[in-house]
């Protein structure tokens, strides 16, 4: 029998964050699972939950084939599941419909970058898995009238070219020009997952052990709760509806039902996630003025996140990713 190529860098490196963001959301599922009250939202849950084994399953076999080191991940020790409820219902699900365009993406891009057939394969599956469960949430979401649709427009009566340069305007040189369908699309997308962002860190920064990491995710809940005012007032600028914010959905309990390295890791995935979105959305939008702002917030967090890399290295919660050989080393040893 031939033994497959070994894995690209691309490969393993996704094979690796893979098995990192699924072991977290196992243990993050189990504790939603443990404590959650709608029986409807209980079966997205299970789903999720199901899948993510299997998902670390696959990869350990993946892993174990090619004789490569398991990583740690997440484990039973970085969350309590007698801990009091922290988070609602309605909140598990946002997470849950969040956590399924995550994967979509993340997925879709490991797909494109493999190209041993067991790695195609693997990620195939992960989107077909995924996509069943962002569904599946949506419908749900739709169904229990948490759903927050983006806005309309009208119709245009006929085809159209644009005629002027003002097109690119965005305030900074004249009254900025309506906004477009896909920076409205946008502008919804990152305000809802900075709502949720703002709530998640919210009750992290409640239970937190650590003082340096409760301080951090203070700084982080005041400053994606600015993200989603901004975002917010760009829509309604053009006399369109925003988000509501979720911090409501957080309850008073002070217990951390995770373990600080966890939270810490679930944020910077988080922020990771909205660096690459931002980006993404300054691409698709014309007008100079969402440029300018979403280069500026992409800063910032850019920022947040590498403070909270530094505080990960400092307390020994950041495992070292798939890298190169350190050529100049070995040549010093030799």
């Amino acid at each position: 029998m031939v033994h497959p190529p070994k894995l690209t860098a691309s490969e393993i490196s996704n094979l690796w964050t893979s098995y990192q963001n699924d072991s977290m959301a196992i243990c993050g599922l189990k504790y939603f699972l443990a404590n959650i009250e709608d029986q409807d939202i209980r079966s997205v849950l299970e789903y999720a939950l199901d899948i993510s084994k299997q998902h670390i399953q696959r990869v350990t076999d993946i892993f174990q084939s090619e004789n490569y080191p398991v990583p740690v991940g997440f484990t039973d020790h970085d969350v309590n599941v007698e801990a009091p409820r922290l988070f609602s219902d309605v909140l598990y699900l946002s997470y849950i419909l969040n956590m399924g365009k995550f994967g979509l993406s993340s997925y879709s891009l490991a797909l494109s970058l493999s190209s041993r057939g067991d790695i195609i394969e693997y990620y195939s599956d992960c989107l077909t898995e995924t996509t069943k469960l962002h569904n599946w949430a949506k419908s749900l979401a739709k169904e229990k009238g948490t759903y927050v649709r983006a806005p309309q427009i009208p119709t245009p009566e006929q085809v159209s070219f644009v005629k002027d340069t003002s097109f690119l305007s965005g305030g900074l040189f004249g009254a900025p020009r309506p906004l477009l369908g896909v920076e409205i699309g946008d502008l919804i997308y990152n305000a809802k997952r900075n709502a949720l962002g703002q709530a998640l860190i919210t009750g992290f920064s409640q239970v937190a052990n650590n003082k340096n990491v409760r301080q951090y995710f203070e700084r982080g809940r005041e400053i994606s709760g600015k993200h989603v005012e901004i975002f917010n007032s760009l829509l309604h600028q053009n006399y369109l509806s925003g988000v509501t914010p979720l911090t409501a959905e957080v309850t008073d309990s002070t217990a951390a039902p995770f373990s600080d390295k966890l939270m810490m890791y679930h944020v910077s995935a988080l922020v990771a996630s909205g660096i690459g979105q931002y980006g993404v959305s300054m691409s698709t939008s014309p007008r100079r003025d969402l440029g300018i702002d979403y280069a500026r917030l992409m800063a910032e967090i850019a920022k947040y996140a590498n403070d909270g890399a530094k505080l990960m290295i400092q307390n020994g919660w950041m495992e070292q990713p798939p890298e190169a050989a350190d050529r100049q080393e070995l040549a010093k040893k030799k």
